[in-house]
């Protein structure tokens, strides 16, 4: 049975990472090597839709994309030369296999397989309207809104009807979908999430959320995807459509905090640099003596790297992750929910007994694992314990894919930073400045006036319109199904 993890709830996360690819006879299973890299994007589910010329076949499931496709035998059920794949963590819709991803439909022009990385922050408004209209929804998640808009569309061709469908839906998302014909890959105007343009050396093509999965496969990076930028992989190469007013690009900053693989380039930048470089501006913004830096693993590893540098204090592993507590660990009792983190972490008493120690992190949430790992440290025998954290304060939730706790349970929403500080029971914390993390991915500070990123999470500044919340909408689209009914 696949069960929460309680030991990682204390993080953000991302809602899925999407793969397409064309030309390439064996499609499903580089499709299948391509979610594998990117795994930590969505741990629920996965999917592979692929095509042979005739028919589709498909093939989705919960759980981890080994779990699903780790056999040939059900590769050898995705024959075809072209596939578009899906890994998810909800953030619309429960867990659950009519909502695991790619979507599949019938059109008139044949068949649509759809994979949605995102959020689209109108689209309880918009499914009341198809429900009142007749439209049958098989799934909760906020992408069959954009398969049913496809559905009713009057033009023609599958680009234009999709093109129709996207200018009515507000958000971020990026998005793979496959059709008889071709794989398309799209983005929306602001660019908040990510995706790459690729292809490996016998001339398939491949669209992805990040960089990483093109080095799985022996991809070759050919450039981002822009922000409102339609692409068509088919028989005649590559083809190009921008059929979305311009507007300033929004890239999620915290894709370079937490979310891509260190090993990615986002906007042409190296992650794993980012991550370094948001260290040292947390050492230089907020220095305190102290005798060895640790990072909390993984995602905090980078960052203390960068910290130690500037800092001129030896970097340890003083905490080591073990990786095999997953999503179907066990039913966590009371007493094993008291162990908590220990499942998860356990403190490399050698390199902390005695000493005072820096602690560096990605983020602080709810602020629950951050008091545990603190405690952990302590018992291993630290005479203090400082925190960096290499975001600023989360004060606000994401409406634009990411899984974000209702902003009254947000630790830095309810506290300021002393108060924080006591709470987590260290001797002192400190964030990166909103400033100083613009610096590290290579900006000279925030553009009050026209913010280079989208920092919502930070500062309340929505990029989108959040219709759906100004209207006041239920977030459980199950109330929906029912009234649908």
């Amino acid at each position: 049975m696949l069960t929460s993890n309680p030991f990682d709830d204390d993080h953000l996360h991302e809602e899925c990472g999407v793969f397409g690819i064309f030309g390439q006879p064996s499609a499903a299973s580089h499709a299948a090597l391509g979610l594998h890299a990117l795994q930590h994007r969505g741990q629920e589910a996965a999917g592979i839709v692929a095509f042979d010329g005739e028919h589709f076949h498909s093939h989705r499931g919960l759980g981890h994309v080994a779990d699903n496709f780790g056999t040939e035998a059900v590769i050898k059920r995705l024959p075809g030369h072209m596939a578009v794949g899906h890994v998810r963590y909800s953030t619309t819709g429960e867990t659950m296999l009519r909502n695991v991803q790619p979507l599949f439909a019938d059109f008139e022009f044949g068949g649509l397989a759809i994979g949605h990385n995102g959020n689209l922050t109108n689209a309880l408004t918009i499914r009341k309207q198809l429900v009142r209209r007749g439209c049958l929804f098989q799934s909760t998640t906020d992408t069959e809104v954009i398969v049913h808009l496809i559905a009713i569309s009057l033009y023609s061709t599958v680009e234009e009807r999709m093109i129709d469908a996207l200018r009515q839906v507000e958000g971020a998302y990026s998005l793979v979908a496959l059709t008889k014909d071709a794989v398309i890959g799209v983005r929306d105007p602001l660019g908040i999430r990510p995706l790459v343009l690729g292809r490996l050396p016998g001339g398939a093509w491949i669209l992805t959320s990040e960089t990483c999965a093109l080095d799985i496969v022996g991809g070759e990076f050919v450039r981002d995807v822009d922000p409102g930028e339609l692409i068509i992989l088919d028989h005649n190469g590559v083809r190009s459509i921008k059929p979305f007013v311009k507007r300033p690009r929004r890239f999620c900053i915290f894709e370079y905090i937490y979310f891509a693989r260190p090993d990615s380039m986002m906007e042409g930048t190296s992650v794993y640099e980012v991550r370094k470089q948001i260290g040292s501006e947390l050492a230089r913004e907020s220095g305190v003596d102290a005798d060895v830096v640790i990072p909390v693993p993984d995602s905090g590893v980078p960052a203390a790297i960068g910290y130690a540098a500037q800092a001129g204090i030896p970097f340890e592993l003083g905490i080591i992750r073990n990786h095999y507590v997953g999503r179907t660990f066990i039913e966590p009792t009371d007493s094993i929910r008291h162990l908590g983190v220990k499942l998860k972490h356990n403190a490399n008493r050698a390199e902390i007994a005695g000493k005072r120690v820096i602690l560096v992190d990605d983020s602080i949430v709810r602020g629950t694992t951050s008091m545990k790992i603190v405690e952990m440290v302590r018992q291993a025998g630290a005479s203090e314990v400082h925190m960096r954290i290499s975001s600023p304060p989360t004060t606000h939730s994401c409406f634009y894919g990411i899984d974000t706790p209702e902003r009254d349970k947000l630790l830095a929403y309810r506290n300021n930073v002393e108060a924080m500080a006591k709470l987590i029971g260290v001797d002192s914390l400190a964030f990166i400045s909103l400033d100083g993390l613009y610096r590290a991915v290579g900006e000279t500070g925030r553009d009050t006036k026209q913010p280079q990123f989208c920092d919502a999470c930070f500062t309340g500044d929505y990029p989108i319109m959040l219709t759906d919340q100004e209207a006041g909408q239920m977030p459980d689209m199950l109330s929906l199904m029912t009234e649908g009914r």
